[in-house]
C-alpha cells in the first residue's frame, strides 16, 4: 500500500453524521482552491518520507481503537488521487470500520469502483462553483463532465451522500447558486458552509484584495436561491 497520510485527527463526532469516527488526511490534490485551510496537503507537499504517521501507525491505531471508534473518514487533499485508494479502504472495512469519504469529484471511476465494492458508507462530495467557475480552481485541464457524473454516481449508488458548498466569492453568488441547484436536482442533503476565517489558506493573497466572505444574512439567501432544487439544504 502506497497511501501518503498527511495527518490523523484521533477522534472526531462531525465529520461522519452519526459516526464517532477519526479522519485520515492524504496528501495531494489536483484543484487550487485559494480558500482551501489544509495548504500543505494541497500542495501535495507531504511524501513517504515526511508522512505525519505511517500505515503501520495508523492500523495499529485503528486495532487499539476498536469499540471506541465506529468509522473512518478519509479526506484530503484529494484521496481518489491515491492509487491504494481501494486496498486501504478494504483493510480499514475488514477492521470492522465504516468508512466515509470525501472528494472533489474529479474522479469518477474511482468513486464507483469503492461503491461497487461497498467499500464506503457515506460520501461528502464538494461542489466548488457551476461549471463555468471551476477552471480557476483547477490545476491542468478541467473535465466538467467528470464532476457531472460523480454527481450521478452519488446520487444513484451511494448508500448515504452529501453535496457541499464552501460559499467563497467570486465563485458562488445568487446566480450560480442557481446553476448548483440544475446540477445537484434532486439530491437528498446539499450544505452550505462559511469559509473558515484566521486559518492558514492556500493563496493568503486571494483573501486581501477583497471581502470574500458572506454574512448570515447572505448564505441564507443563497440557501433559499437553491433549496427548492434538493429534498434538504442546510447551512453549517
Amino acid at each position: 500500500m502506497a497511501m501518503i497520510l498527511g495527518g490523523l485527527q484521533k477522534n472526531s463526532l462531525i465529520d461522519f453524521p452519526g459516526t464517532v469516527a477519526c479522519v485520515a488526511f492524504t496528501s495531494g490534490c489536483n484543484f487550487k482552491c485559494p480558500y482551501c485551510h489544509n495548504p500543505d496537503l494541497a500542495k501535495g507537499a507531504v511524501s513517504h518520507a515526511d508522512a505525519a504517521i505511517s500505515q503501520t501507525q495508523f492500523f495499529d491505531f485503528l486495532e487499539k481503537r476498536k469499540g471506541l471508534l465506529d468509522g473512518v473518514v478519509i479526506t484530503g487533499g484529494e484521496p481518489t488521487l491515491q492509487k491504494d485508494l481501494e486496498a486501504f479502504c478494504v483493510a480499514i472495512r475488514q477492521m470492522g470500520y465504516q468508512i466515509k469519504l470525501d472528494t472533489n469529484g474529479s474522479h469518477p471511476r474511482v468513486v464507483a469502483r469503492l461503491l461497487e465494492q461497498q467499500l464506503v458508507d457515506f460520501v461528502a462530495m464538494d461542489i466548488k462553483s457551476n461549471l463555468e467557475g471551476y477552471p480557476s480552481l483547477v490545476k491542468g485541464a478541467f473535465q466538467g463532465e467528470a464532476i457531472m457524473e460523480t454527481v450521478k454516481i452519488l446520487m444513484k449508488s451511494a448508500p448515504a451522500y452529501e453535496f457541499r458548498t464552501t460559499c467563497v466569492r467570486p465563485f458562488i453568488d445568487l446566480a450560480i447558486m442557481e446553476d448548483i441547484g440544475g446540477m445537484i436536482k434532486g439530491a437528498s442533503h446539499y450544505v452550505l458552509q462559511h469559509c473558515s476565517r484566521n486559518v492558514s489558506v492556500l493563496n493568503p493573497a486571494f483573501f486581501e484584495l477583497e471581502n470574500r466572505f458572506f454574512q448570515d444574512q447572505e448564505i441564507l439567501a443563497l440557501q433559499k436561491a437553491v433549496e427548492n432544487y434538493v429534498v434538504k439544504c442546510s447551512i453549517r
